[in-house]
């Protein structure tokens, strides 16, 4: 076979020369002008070799599309492969982010979860703009994830366990807190209160929404004084940090929890390493601010597979909240 490019010259070549023969033999019958046409079109075939027509089904979910290489392992994988794992690479076990409705699919059982406080919704008090508008930001978000706001709240059930649960959504402004995230936080905080439930949240956030500038930041106090009631109240929370929980939401609820757990290789920080290292004038540790180092040095107590979570989720509610179940299973086995 020729190389690529030779190829491509002779194609062009003879293309030229089939609309040049057209031209200089105007005067000659249409019959004689179309078969030179078609000689010329069977000399390019020569050349050329059609696309292999192999049907492979892709999907656009998360950002994924067709065959994609794994940022971590170099895998190759496919992106319905990924999905039916859970969006964990099937080599290395790498964690790819889930929305805020995949995490509910997952975790609360089926038909159960029913949201709460959606009436919520962001305003513009600072009338705030950069490139662009907040407004239209708030409308670029909610087109892009599907969802009002930055994070579900609601009650659902957990392998039984009725629950309070929140789920932040990094898609809509990376998971940004801004007021309204903060005050539905809160919001379930109260309910959970109120009903007597116990708390689980999971965070993925790029920190506080500089939209909203000192409003935002406020949302740290409101949602860990609401977690204080909460205590006061003697209902467990469960605090699950995806990647990445970063900002604001670290240095607040995220990491007040009763149990605080994560997934592996998750980023989980106040700062970003990036702007740490520019600070200190140093080069962090090798694996600094990820959820296994963390683990190491006492920040979290422990890191969950995704396949993995629910179960765990379920058995420390047991414990927690005092369920008798297993207890029970275990009696009636002994008599």
């Amino acid at each position: 076979m020729f190389p690529k490019d030779t190829l491509n010259v002779l194609k062009y070549v003879l293309l030229a020369l089939s609309k040049f023969m057209t031209f200089q033999c105007g005067g000659l019958p249409h019959w004689k002008i179309n078969f030179l046409a078609q000689y010329t079109v069977l000399l390019m075939r020569l050349f050329t070799r059609d696309k292999p027509k192999i049907k492979v089904e892709t999907t656009k979910n998360d950002g994924f599309s067709g065959w994609l290489k794994c940022t971590h392992c170099q895998e190759m994988l496919h992106a319905n492969e990924l999905k039916e794992n859970l969006n964990c690479c099937r080599k290395c076990g790498y964690h790819y982010r889930l929305s805020a409705q995949e995490r509910v699919d997952l975790l609360a059982d089926p038909d159960t979860f029913t949201l709460l406080f959606e009436s919520l919704r962001s305003l513009d008090p600072l009338v705030f703009v950069d490139s662009e508008s907040y407004p239209e930001r708030i409308a670029k978000a909610q087109a892009k994830s599907g969802h009002t706001e930055g994070v579900l709240t609601g009650t659902c059930s957990l392998d039984g366990h009725s629950i309070a649960f929140g789920v932040m959504d990094f898609q809509f402004m990376a998971g940004s807190m801004g007021s309204v995230v903060g005050e539905r936080l809160t919001c379930l905080i109260e309910h959970a209160i109120k009903e007597k439930l116990p708390l689980v949240i999971v965070a993925a956030s790029g920190g506080a929404r500089m939209q909203e500038s000192t409003l935002s930041l406020m949302q740290m106090a409101k949602t860990s004084a609401a977690l204080a009631k909460l205590e006061e109240a003697g209902l467990p929370f469960l605090s699950v940090l995806t990647n990445p929980t970063t900002g604001g939401v670290t240095a607040s609820f995220a990491s007040l929890g009763d149990i605080i757990l994560a997934e592996p290789g998750a980023l989980i920080c106040f700062a970003g390493p990036r702007v740490v290292e520019q600070v200190i004038r140093q080069k962090l540790p090798p694996g600094a601010q990820k959820s296994e180092f963390l683990l190491e040095h006492g920040m979290i107590d422990g890191i969950i597979h995704r396949h993995e979570m629910k179960g765990k989720l379920s058995q420390l509610l047991d414990y927690l909240t005092g369920n008798t179940r297993e207890y029970l299973t275990l009696h009636a086995a002994h008599k």
